[in-house]
């Protein structure tokens, strides 16, 4: 085996951690200080692998911004993942480029052996006393077409064992709840027992194809005030090894009340009862309210509702957002 396989075989399971997003600063509407407690959701998912003996996986996205993370955050995350064994794959929100590079926060983890990416060479061992594989492609890599069972004598490569092969993922898999967004359709894989898929924030129902079981299981945070989000509930995925193959359950991770978390909705009384003035002026209105950090909301606000002025007028409200925002994120 490998130095780049993890050297223990006390594991009894996997915690698949949906795509934490960490950033240095509040996204959406939320009013909470986001920085420090979405770290803490992560930490509490190691903490919570590490007292369970279950191998930490992360499925993409452990990074919301690719780069310029701040340097507390990344300090801490090491000292949380110091000879945790963390394995995993990057998402689209880790790499500025199609692919990972060494600019990238991410990056400063793999190479502090902080986590290793599965691109190089799946996680392989025994868990439970039965012999399991850990492949992952990560985002835009392609997902393999079958698995082939090493034979360098891991695996139960001699036959006498079949692994439990699972495999991560983070891409656009097209499964019942997500069709508007969705590419990839789930396929049968030879060899492949389960595909966990990251990227999609919200718990969506499993999809059987032949022996290959594809799962979403949603993300451990909340970053919008959609309908979606207010009805998620931040979870991580554990999935026990058997002697018979495998059990899985959704592991709650502690969160406060959607209320309490994001800012409500404005309904200003004054607007409420003066029909002469536009749904546009509400708008303003709640952006205006909530000032979020990022200025979330404020062009996707305008492009939905700048056709009501003459071209001229609407450029210039829409290059005016758009230096503002862009100065606000630098």
């Amino acid at each position: 085996m490998s130095d780049r396989h993890v050297q223990r075989s006390d594991y009894v399971g996997v915690l698949m951690i949906g795509d934490p997003h960490l950033e240095g600063r509040a996204p959406g509407f939320r009013k909470d200080d986001y920085p420090r407690v979405i770290l803490e959701k992560f930490r509490w998912c190691v903490s919570y692998a590490q007292s369970n003996r279950l191998l930490p996986v992360v499925l993409g996205d452990l990074f919301d911004k690719p780069r310029d993370n701040p340097t507390w955050m990344i300090g801490e995350l090491i000292e949380v993942l110091a000879g945790v064994g963390c394995i995993g794959i990057y998402g689209n929100h880790d790499c500025a480029d199609p692919e990972l590079s060494d600019h990238d926060s991410l990056s400063l983890l793999v190479k502090a052996r902080s986590i290793r990416l599965l691109d190089d060479a799946p996680w392989i061992g025994t868990m439970n006393g039965r012999a399991v594989v850990i492949g992952g492609s990560s985002y835009r890599l392609a997902i393999p077409d079958q698995f082939v069972v090493p034979t360098d004598g891991s695996a139960a490569a001699d036959g006498s064992e079949r692994p439990i092969v699972f495999w991560i993922t983070h891409h656009d898999i097209l499964v019942p709840g997500y069709e508007e967004h969705g590419r990839l359709k789930p396929r049968a894989i030879d060899r492949i027992d389960v595909v966990i898929n990251g990227h999609i924030h919200r718990r969506l129902d499993d999809v059987q194809c032949g022996e290959t079981l594809w799962i979403t299981p949603g993300n451990i945070s909340r970053r919008s005030r959609s309908d979606a989000a207010t009805a998620h509930s931040p979870a991580a995925l554990r999935i026990d090894i058997t002697s018979g193959g495998y059990t899985r359950t959704m592991i709650e991770v502690p969160h406060a009340k959607h209320e309490d978390v994001f800012h409500a909705a404005v309904i200003d009384e004054s607007i409420e009862h003066d029909p002469s003035l536009s749904r546009f002026i509400a708008g303003l209105a709640e952006l205006q309210k909530r000032r979020t950090e990022s200025g979330s909301g404020l062009v996707a606000f305008l492009e939905k509702n700048v056709s009501q002025f003459e071209q001229p007028v609407a450029d210039e409200i829409m290059r005016l957002a758009k230096e503002v925002t862009t100065n606000a994120t630098e």
